[in-house]
C-alpha cells in the first residue's frame, strides 16, 4: 500500500508541476516534493521486487503498510509546507 499511496502522491505533484510549467510559474517546492515522492515510489518498487524474489507478493495490502503509506504521504506534505514557508519568508 505504501507504493500505491506514494505513486498517487507523485502523480498528483507531477500534475501540479506540469500545470505550473505550462503556465510558466514553476515552483521549486513542488518540483522538490515531486522528486521526493518519485524517489520513494522507486524505493517501494525495489522493496516489492525483493519481496517477489523471496516468494512473497509484490503489494502488501495490510493495515500496517497502509498506515506507513499514510505517514509517508503526510511527511512529504509536511516537507512541502516547510519548503513553502521558507520560500515565503525569503520573498517577504
Amino acid at each position: 500500500m505504501c507504493l500505491i499511496l506514494t505513486i498517487c502522491a507523485a502523480l498528483a505533484f507531477s500534475g501540479v508541476y506540469f500545470y505550473q510549467k505550462k503556465n510558466s510559474a514553476v515552483s521549486k517546492n513542488v518540483f522538490a516534493t515531486m522528486l521526493m515522492f518519485w524517489a520513494a515510489s522507486l524505493m517501494w518498487s525495489m522493496d516489492g521486487v525483493a519481496s517477489v524474489l523471496e516468494g512473497e507478493g509484490f503489494f502488501d495490502l495490510s493495515v500496517e503498510d497502509s498506515i506507513l503509506g499514510a505517514i509517508i504521504v503526510a511527511s512529504g506534505m509536511l516537507v512541502f509546507a516547510v519548503l513553502s514557508f521558507i520560500q515565503k519568508r525569503k520573498t517577504a
